[in-house]
Formats: structure tokens, sequence, C-alpha cells
């Protein structure tokens, strides 16, 4: 039987300027992007991006907390894979992401309601 081997996960949280920076040091220090996923807490979207070691099973996930009226950029252009995780957090959240390489512009799913996972509008919004 193989080495098991835990190691301790890294949550980095960072501001959302630094998203694309920390992105690439990740990815240029040997990390591969695992997942991103969003979620809408206490009127925040906590967005959080994985990035994996696959030699020491180090996993690193770096952690954006931002108001639903901010606009953050994509890290596509550095990891091509995270597109569909970015429309899928784009149309099913309503985050902002600017700048995605293959923006479905809302059409990846078939749904009726707009951003169903994000905040919910008033019907003084609507």
């Amino acid at each position: 039987m193989g080495e098991i081997r835990n190691p301790e996960n890294i949550l980095e949280v960072i501001e959302a300027d630094d998203l694309l920076k920390r992105s690439l040091e990740l990815t240029k220090s040997g990390y591969r992007f695992s997942q991103a996923c969003a979620a809408f807490v206490d009127g925040k979207f906590e967005l959080s991006y994985s990035f994996s070691d696959y030699e020491t099973y180090q996993l690193h996930n770096l952690r954006v907390v931002i108001d639903p009226a901010t606009e953050i950029p994509s890290i596509t252009e550095i990891v091509p894979a995270a597109v569909f995780y970015e429309n899928e957090m784009k149309e099913l959240f309503g985050v902002k992401i600017k700048m995605i390489n293959l923006d479905y512009e809302n059409k990846l799913y078939r749904i009726r309601q707009e951003a169903p996972m994000g905040p919910q509008k008033t019907e003084e919004e609507n």
C-alpha cells in the first residue's frame, strides 16, 4: 500500500485586487487549478479558488470576500480551465466578473430566475 499523505490545507484570504497576482504565483510555483466556487453569506460573496500541488497533495485556497456590487477580474487568462467555474459564479450567483475569456453571457444554464443563488431583488428593484 502506498504512503498516505495528508498535509494541512491552506486558506488565504486576499483582496480582489490580488486575485490575478496570487493565481499567477501559485500556477508558476507548480500548483494546478482545481476548482472555484461562490457562496452568498451575510450580504457578501465569498469566492474560493482552489489550487493543488499534485506532488505533495497540498491544497491552497484563495478566498475573496466582496460586496455584490464589486467587479472582479477573471483568472481565465492565467487559468483557462476556470472558464466554466467563473461563468457559473456569474450566472447562478450574480458575481460581477470581467474579462472572462469565453463569457457565456448568462446562457450556460437554462434557468428562469436571474442569479437564483445570489442576493434576491425586492419587488421594488424588479
